[in-house]
């Protein structure tokens, strides 16, 4: 990569997983890959959404996490935005400062 580098980690409801990770998917101008992981979301803004999160008391989510150009991390913030407007995704967005591949 040239330039700088960004991680954006986004956190899913797992109800929302499949739509999330396939529109990452279509984004291929500005995700070239991306990680995700299972998660347990804790504490008083965790929205429990089911029953059993309730029971268990925390929320099942996933974490996302991209590498990707600090140039296209607005773009592709407003296209979540537009495909996920509601849904109160949380993202926040940090510096690499060292990112590749060893071979």
């Amino acid at each position: 990569m040239t330039g700088q580098a960004v991680c954006l980690t986004l956190i899913v409801p797992q109800g929302l997983r499949a739509e999330v990770l396939d529109h990452l998917a279509e984004q291929t101008d500005l995700v070239t890959g991306f990680t995700a992981s299972d998660a347990a979301g804790h504490g008083a803004r965790a929205r429990l959404r089911s029953p059993s999160e309730r029971v268990q008391g925390h929320a099942n989510e996933i974490v996302v996490q991209i590498v990707l150009q600090e140039k296209d991390l607005e773009r592709l913030l407003q296209r979540l935005g537009s495909a996920f407007a509601g849904t109160q995704l949380v993202y926040w967005a940090v510096p690499v400062i060292a990112f590749g591949i060893i071979d």
